[in-house]
């Protein structure tokens, strides 16, 4: 489908785009992601319905712009949060031009890596509602719709919103980016995970991680949720802590909140032993699913790490 065309015939026409490759139907929401009664409870509604001033983006693209929906596609939006600490990343999957302002008609389109090639992927701005609650992603800001138009082309991207509930983060990135993604297990790490994690970091590489179904008894009472994906911001702070050296990681769930709570987390006392100035800077006590822990800690509680780099 060609963008340009596309929104051209439907300006000159005055109509709204409507696609009949990926319908406002429950084809595209798929069989099994739902009971079959709701299902077909299923609404589709153009932002221009229900918000006074929709944008596709305002002041900017950040992560706190995703909040999780219905889908189980944490692993997608973990990787779309960590494009938007990568600038360059996101200018190849979302063009600009393209907005509710000038020259709206309904149609939006996005890019994903396929086989070597990055492939346009044109879509209406028909989102999914159920019981008047967003199915989709939905942004922190109430007229912000980059993150939802977005999920819903990778979703036709994927065949479907079903296809899209439960994958993997390694998958993910390389659609966004057309990198080279690598995994390691913490099960069984290398011996020098530490100089991989400090390598990727001065590479500037994406990276995630994934916990898998089963929690220690020394966890529970400090909770990172099970077979579940992270996204990586920082794993490389080597930081002064009593009399020495502290290598702790910064950490990011999709889902905006939820957090770990053990060891160099935002009450935690090992931060009465930092430097006020590094404590200032560094802690956020706040829930927005953003916290730190120990390198020791990352690989006793998670059991895979992702990192996509854009050259081998």
């Amino acid at each position: 489908q060609d963008f340009n065309q596309l929104r051209a015939l439907c300006l000159s026409q005055g109509l709204l785009f409507e696609d009949a490759t990926f319908p406002a139907h429950v084809s595209s929401i798929g069989p099994n992601l739902l009971p079959a009664d709701k299902l077909w409870q299923i609404q589709w509604k153009r932002p221009t319905e229900f918000q006074r001033n929709p944008y596709l983006i305002t002041d900017g693209v950040s992560r706190f712009d995703i909040k999780q929906g219905e889908i189980g596609d944490c692993w997608m939006l973990a990787a779309l949060g960590s494009l938007t600490l990568q600038k360059q990343f996101l200018e190849n999957i979302l063009p600009k031009d393209q907005g509710f302002q000038d020259d709206y008609a309904g149609i939006f389109h996005f890019r994903f890596w396929q086989y070597g090639d990055w492939v346009d992927v044109v879509i209406d701005d028909r989102l999914p509602f159920l019981n008047g609650r967003y199915l989709s992603v939905h942004p922190r800001t109430s007229n912000e719709f980059w993150p939802s138009l977005l999920e819903k082309a990778y979703a036709k991207f994927r065949g479907s919103y079903q296809n899209l509930h439960g994958g993997y983060l390694s998958d993910a990135l390389v659609d966004l980016t057309g990198g080279i993604q690598m995994q390691f297990s913490l099960r069984d790490p290398p011996p020098d995970l530490e100089e991989i994690l400090k390598a990727a970091d001065k590479s500037q590489c994406l990276m995630g991680c994934s916990t898998s179904g089963q929690v220690s008894h020394r966890a529970s009472s400090m909770p990172l949720l099970v077979y579940h994906v992270y996204f990586i911001l920082l794993s490389s702070l080597q930081i002064r802590y009593k009399n020495g050296w502290k290598h702790i990681i910064r950490i990011w769930n999709p889902w905006g909140h939820g957090e770990w709570k053990g060891p160099w987390s935002d009450n935690s006392p090992q931060w009465d032993h930092v430097e006020p100035k590094w404590r200032e800077a560094l802690l956020r006590d706040k829930d927005d699913g953003e916290f730190w822990m120990s390198c020791e800690n990352f690989q006793e509680q998670f059991s895979w790490l992702y990192i996509c780099n854009s050259t081998p």
